[in-house]
């Protein structure tokens, strides 16, 4: 029954680095929990069958997470997963021709400070400079600069 949980807990920690390398990439917290429960594995494959099936363990550990790694990285496991398309459309992009400084709309969300505003019947992402702007508040386009728009409210 020990080696049950040994090896269950080995290949279980196994795993979860497997995860955080190719799926989780920068959560490091996935993969603390991975090595933690690997670790755990290999201290009671010590603590159950003395030092020398102990050093076998921690061995036989390490060269499966290298050939289990390997092999993923080797096969494109993650290309499944991965997403294949760029964006490259912008934000605001179609409106960018239709609106010009000076213009007046409404806040369709609280801006703090981004939020959405409607002009001209369109909803549009804008900017404040700072300044929260509640919902429902008038706002008029003080800048256009590479699609981004900057309202300030009207008082």
């Amino acid at each position: 029954m020990e080696w049950l949980y040994v090896i269950g807990l080995i290949l279980l920690g196994i795993g979860v680095i497997v995860i955080e390398i190719i799926f989780v990439p920068g959560t490091t917290v996935v993969g603390l929990l991975g090595f933690g429960l690997a670790i755990y594995g290999i201290f009671l494959g010590y603590n159950y069958f003395g030092n020398a099936t102990g050093h076998f363990i921690l061995g036989g550990s390490v060269v499966a997470t290298f050939v289990i790694l390997l092999l993923a990285f080797k096969t494109g496991a993650w290309d499944k997963f991965s997403l294949h398309e760029t964006m490259l459309g912008r934000v605001n992009e179609e409106f960018k021709l239709d609106l010009k400084v000076g213009d007046e709309g409404e806040a369709i969300s609280s801006m703090k400070p981004f939020g959405k505003a409607m002009f001209q019947n369109k909803e549009i992402e804008v900017r404040t400079n700072g300044e929260y702007v509640r919902e429902s508040q008038k706002v008029r386009i003080i800048r256009i600069a590479d699609n981004r728009i900057f309202v300030e409210p009207i008082t």
